[in-house]
């Protein structure tokens, strides 16, 4: 199996595979990207060995999320409902998954972080969901956040797009647990020895089935509207095109209002 845009490790004998997002130091998750994590997600299903999926990102940080440049009104038709496919697919997929995160987790990284059964952190994760600086919002957080942690947190985010330390997500329930500084690896790989290579491939999959349900209905019964409003509403606004042009034009946004 070879992808461009992710590299993937196998460990554990086989029955850990990580993917790593391979397009440092932002590994900004383009349309190709996402193309080989639904492609990846969906061959795996029957791999009956595999107990979990590790998603950590190259070099310093996890993700800083979707590319902008596939925001502009001309691409974001096509690009956002590929994301949505791709964290469809990993919220729905029966082996368990884990995102590792260090450095930046923005945007489009910090929902994909927010699909798995797992967020693992160390001291130096940082985490936001920006958009509404560039005059948009975050449709999968806005499905997940207030399902995974309390409405305040999830206000105080999408509306404010503020950064966040791991210890304050981790007092919310977000992130499962937490590492020192560069022990972010060995955590991991403890927590996997111990709780999740002793256990039973088929079995960990019905339990995983079984806590995943909840999350899955409101992901499938919120994310159409979801995308509605962005692609059908926001994105035939003024603020929303100039925020995303001025972003990438490398200037200050000229809000209307409207």
């Amino acid at each position: 199996m070879s992808f461009e845009t992710v590299q993937l490790n196998e460990t554990f004998d086989g029955q850990v595979i990580e993917l790593i997002l391979n397009a440092p130091p932002s590994n900004i998750l383009s349309s190709a990207m996402m193309g080989e994590i639904t492609q990846f997600m969906r061959q795996q299903t029957g791999n009956d060995k595999l107990k979990l999926i590790v998603f950590k990102g190259e070099g310093e940080n996890f993700c800083f999320g979707a590319s902008v440049a596939e925001h502009t009104a001309e691409l974001v038709g096509k690009m956002l409902p590929e994301f949505h496919q791709m964290i469809g697919e990993i919220i729905e997929h029966p082996v368990a998954t884990l995102a590792q995160v260090s450095g930046f987790c923005l945007g489009g990284g910090f929902e994909l972080a927010l699909a798995c059964s797992f967020v693992a952190a160390d001291e130096k994760a940082k985490f936001a969901v920006p958009e509404i600086q560039l005059g948009v919002f975050p449709p999968v957080a806005a499905a997940l956040l207030p399902h995974l942690s309390v409405s305040s947190l999830s206000a105080r985010m999408i509306l404010t797009g503020s950064r966040m330390r791991a210890l304050e997500l981790k007092d919310a329930g977000i992130v499962a647990f937490m590492a020192e500084q560069d022990d972010l690896q060995a955590t991991v790989d403890a927590f996997v020895e111990k709780e999740i290579i002793p256990k039973s491939a088929s079995s960990l999959r019905f339990a995983h089935r079984a806590a995943r349900m909840s999350i899955v209905r409101q992901y499938r019964e919120m994310i159409s509207d979801l995308e509605k409003l962005y692609l059908d509403e926001l994105m035939n606004t003024h603020d929303a095109n100039e925020g995303i042009r001025s972003f990438l034009e490398k200037r200050s946004p000229a809000w209307t209002g409207n």
